[in-house]
């Protein structure tokens, strides 16, 4: 079974409202993207799962969150579009990203569903690389290695990808696997 972290609409929020409000001004949809791709990463490298739990893909401009990607376009994800649009406000989703389109923090939703851990990781992205030209945040992205160029498509990007090329061993991935096949069927078994 691949590892597919449920997505968590509330965390994806509060992780873009920090990144957002630690910018203290509209940041382009590309930066922001990338950035939250980078605290994903980190955290699967770290704590061992994500921190929005969302579906990534190789797009032309690098790695991004595809779930995120469609909330910034004005698309309804897991009946989140409510919730994002409440504290984030996307310029026209109907333009394809550019370093022109931005994102704005309408109002800070607080962090209350981030962990002490996932703060500091958005933190420690922001402090290095939230001033950086989104082009070349993209261009940074290129080095990851599960990374392909998808030439003008998308091409999904498994969690076990992320793990080996953030250094997880195939032990570590099997065990990763094991504790997110227990939490899925109990939460399953919980909620339905």
């Amino acid at each position: 079974m691949q590892i597919r972290f449920k997505f968590h609409p509330e965390k994806a929020v509060e992780a873009a409202s920090l990144f957002l409000k630690l910018h203290g001004k509209p940041m382009s949809y590309l930066g922001l993207l990338k950035l939250l791709y980078m605290a994903d990463r980190i955290a699967l490298e770290r704590l061992e799962q994500p921190i929005t739990g969302d579906r990534y893909v190789s797009m032309n401009y690098g790695p991004v969150l595809s779930r995120v990607y469609d909330l910034i376009k004005g698309l309804d994800v897991a009946d989140a579009k409510d919730l994002w649009s409440r504290y984030i406000f996307s310029r026209d989703p109907r333009y394809k990203i550019s370093a022109n389109y931005t994102v704005s923090l309408r109002e800070y939703p607080g962090d209350d569903e981030l962990s002490e851990a996932e703060v500091k990781i958005i933190e420690q992205v922001y402090a290095k690389y939230g001033y950086i030209d989104p082009f070349d945040l993209a261009e940074t992205t290129h080095l990851f290695p599960e990374w392909v160029n998808p030439y003008g498509s998308a091409i999904p990007i498994s969690v076990e990808e992320v793990l080996k090329n953030v250094g997880k061993t195939d032990e570590d991935i099997e065990r990763i696997r094991e504790e997110f096949e227990r939490e899925d069927y109990l939460d399953w078994v919980l909620n339905g």
